[in-house]
């Protein structure tokens, strides 16, 4: 399974990956280090993304997941994956039950807060209200608040999972 962790810049993607991935075992892999140098120099200026410019990035990512998939290999993917198109791209050829999204969401403010505390090798703070204008979300992720600690939004995603694999699994035993 693929785990997407979504949202917009500062939403707390990476910690959450990573400490998901440490309570779990599972793979953790960070969209922002496939970015391409030009990609990584325009957001660096303030400049959004455009379609184009993530369409190249978005198929490594997809290649990517797939061979962990291949592998058998759990993992967690932090990726913005603001659009309906990104994420129809990352998921592209799997079954629903292969990749699930995650939409990490807060405040405006709190997420601001974030950004603007932490440091990051090329993401302006200017291009949070872009983001969050740009961001189509989901209606099948499932949406977690990040207000509390890192460990309580892991706490929740974790939930969740044992939720569904329970589920899951009585499917089966009643098919």
């Amino acid at each position: 399974m693929i785990l997407v962790l979504m949202g917009v810049s500062g939403v707390g993607k990476t910690t959450v990956g990573k400490l998901l991935s440490t309570r779990t075992g599972w793979l953790f892999e960070d969209a922002d280090d496939y970015h391409s140098e030009a990609n990584r120099k325009k957001m660096a200026s303030g400049t959004p993304l455009t379609d184009e410019d993530r369409l190249p990035w978005l198929h490594t990512l997809h290649a990517r997941m797939v061979k962990h998939l291949e592998n058998n290999e759990p993992t967690i993917l932090a990726c913005s994956a603001l659009r309906a198109q990104a994420r129809k791209e990352l998921s592209r050829g799997l079954r629903e039950e292969q990749m699930k999204f995650v939409l990490l969401y807060a405040a405006p403010e709190l997420i601001e807060q974030r950004i603007l505390a932490r440091q990051h090798q090329y993401m302006n703070p200017k291009l949070l209200p872009s983001q969050l204008a740009t961001l189509e979300e989901p209606g099948d992720a499932w949406r977690v608040s990040v207000a509390g600690t890192p460990e309580e939004t892991v706490a929740e995603i974790i939930r969740r999972l044992n939720e569904t694999r329970v589920i899951a699994g009585e499917r089966e035993k009643q098919s």
